[in-house]
């Protein structure tokens, strides 16, 4: 067997044993991330830096007439970031106050 045809049998069986740790490492890492998410534990992250009773007290104000971007800045977090949270934080009474039933 001529040096190249054994250099590229080398070659594909190193590939090869590449990729099957590669695919091992993806399976335990989505092990990892599934586990905890089924059972609904804390997946870690970035934690919110304000409370909801902040994000709240922040939709007061806006209703009140202040501008969003400053009632923002003040909690030190983008005009998109507050009204995201005010969302969810809806999203949150709205479920709490109407259990079983599917927000529109």
């Amino acid at each position: 067997m001529p040096m190249r045809r054994r250099g590229s049998m080398v070659f594909t069986v190193m590939a090869a044993l590449t990729q099957m740790e590669l695919e091992i490492k993806r399976e335990r890492v989505n092990d990892s991330n599934t586990k905890p998410r089924d059972a609904d534990m804390d997946l870690g992250g970035r934690r919110p830096i304000s409370a909801e009773s902040q994000i709240a007290n922040a939709r007061r104000l806006i209703e009140q007439g202040q501008p969003a971007s400053h009632v923002a800045r003040n909690l030190v977090m983008s005009r998109a970031t507050l009204y995201r949270r005010i969302a969810n934080l809806d999203a949150k009474q709205w479920i709490t106050a109407h259990p079983g039933s599917i927000p529109n």
